[in-house]
C-alpha cells in the first residue's frame, strides 16, 4: 500500500510557481551589467521566465537539451534558469573564470545547443565562436539598443521575451529528470560534468531552509555575491524565491564599495560569499568609516575563512559569520558550521574556535 498525500514531483518549476503565487509582490533588485539599478518582482520574473521557455522552443530547444548560461547574478539570469528548466531542457551554468580552452572543452561536451549570456562576455564568446559548432543561437541578456555587433549573428534577450508568449506548462515530468549541469575544475584532466536532478535540488533547497544550514525567512533580504556560476549560487537562487526572501544580485560589481552600496540602500540582512570579496568589504568600509546597519548573518565558503574576518565582522560590526563546506558534487553544500547547544553555551572567543571550523 502506498500513501497519497504530496504525490507530485519534486521538480524547481514549483519553487517559482510558490513565490509567484505567495510572494509575487516581493522584489528582486539587480544591478545590471549596463550600470543602472533594476527592480522586478517574482510575479514578474515568473511571467517573463515562461516566455523565455517559449522562446526556447521557438529557437528548437527540446527537453533535456542543454541550454548554457554565461552570465552574473542578476533577475535576467534568474529568469533564464527557471525558464530553462522549467521546460524540461538542462541548465548549464559556465563560468567565465575558466580558461577559454577549457571553455570550449566544456560547451562541446556539453553539447550546448544554446548560450544565454551577458554582454560582458561577448569577447570570450566571440574568440571561441568558430570552435563551438554545435552552438546554434548566442543569446545576449540586452536589448537590441545595447547588443552592438561584435558578435554576428547573435540575439537580443529582450526581443525574444518580448514576442514570446507567457501561456506555457512547466514541468510535468519526472522528478530525477535533470535540470541542471555544472562543470567542476576541482579535478584531474578536464573538468568533470555534475548533472542535477530537480529532485536533488529540490531536497537541496528544503535542507538549506533549516534555521541551521542558511535559513532564511520571508522577512529577509538576500544578497548572493556568490556567482550563480558558482555551485548554483550555493542554492540561494532556489531558496530565496521558496522562502519569499528579497533578491538583491549584484550583477559584475563584487568591490568593497560597490557591496556595501547595496547592502545598506536595499536593507540586506543576509549574505554569502567567498572569503575575498568580505576581506575587500572590511578592508573599505574601516578606509570609508562605514557601517553595516542592517546585516545580520553572512555565510562564507569557498576556502578557509581567515579568524581576522570572523573577528571584524563580529567585533567591529555585529555580525555573525558562519563557515561552510560544500563542493559542486555536493549541490554544493555539504557542512556548516553552526553551534549546536552545547557549543551555544559557551563564550563568544570559545565558540569562535568552532566557527572557523567548516562544519
Amino acid at each position: 500500500m502506498q500513501g497519497l498525500m504530496q504525490d507530485w514531483p519534486l521538480t524547481v518549476d514549483k519553487i517559482l510557481d510558490h513565490a509567484k503565487a505567495w510572494h509575487g509582490g516581493r522584489e528582486i533588485v539587480s544591478r545590471s551589467v549596463e550600470g543602472p539599478i533594476v527592480r522586478t518582482t517574482y510575479a514578474e520574473v515568473y511571467e517573463r521566465a515562461k516566455r523565455v521557455s517559449n522562446a526556447l522552443l521557438g529557437l528548437g530547444i527540446l527537453p533535456g537539451d542543454r541550454v548554457a548560461t554565461l552570465a552574473w547574478n542578476t533577475a535576467r539570469h534568474i529568469e533564464a534558469w527557471y525558464g530553462i528548466m522549467g521546460m524540461g531542457a538542462i541548465c548549464h551554468t559556465l563560468n567565465p573564470r575558466l580558461f577559454a580552452e577549457q571553455l570550449v572543452y566544456i560547451i562541446n561536451h556539453a553539447d550546448d545547443r544554446i548560450i544565454i549570456t551577458d554582454l560582458t562576455f561577448l569577447p570570450i564568446l566571440a574568440s571561441i565562436r568558430d570552435q563551438i559548432p554545435g552552438v546554434k543561437h548566442i543569446i545576449v541578456l540586452s536589448d537590441d539598443a545595447d547588443l552592438g555587433d561584435s558578435l554576428p549573428g547573435a540575439l537580443a534577450y529582450e526581443t525574444l521575451v518580448a514576442n514570446a508568449s507567457a501561456d506555457i506548462t512547466w514541468g510535468g515530468f519526472d522528478e530525477n529528470t535533470a535540470a541542471g549541469l555544472c562543470y567542476t575544475s576541482g579535478t584531474t584532466g578536464n573538468p568533470k560534468g555534475v548533472l542535477y536532478s530537480h529532485r536533488s535540488n529540490f531536497l537541496h533547497t528544503l535542507v538549506t531552509m533549516g534555521s541551521d544550514v542558511l535559513g532564511i525567512k520571508a522577512t529577509d533580504t538576500v544578497l548572493p555575491v556568490v556567482p550563480m556560476f558558482h555551485a548554483n549560487a550555493w542554492g540561494l537562487a532556489f531558496s530565496a524565491p521558496a522562502v519569499g526572501a528579497k533578491l538583491v544580485m549584484p550583477g559584475p560589481k563584487l568591490d568593497g564599495a560597490s557591496v556595501h552600496e547595496l547592502l545598506e540602500t536595499e536593507g540586506v540582512t543576509f549574505s554569502a560569499a567567498v572569503p575575498t570579496v568580505w576581506q575587500m568589504l572590511l578592508t573599505h568600509l574601516r578606509t570609508s568609516k562605514g557601517t553595516l546597519s542592517t546585516l545580520k548573518r553572512v555565510v562564507i565558503g569557498g576556502s578557509a575563512v581567515p579568524e581576522a574576518i570572523v573577528r571584524g565582522f563580529r567585533d567591529e560590526y555585529g555580525v555573525d559569520v558562519t563557515h561552510a563546506w560544500g563542493m559542486t558534487e555536493t549541490s554544493p553544500l555539504g557542512t556548516q558550521a553552526t553551534p549546536n547547544h552545547a557549543i551555544a553555551q559557551m563564550d563568544d572567543e570559545q565558540q569562535l574556535q568552532y566557527k572557523l571550523k567548516q562544519g
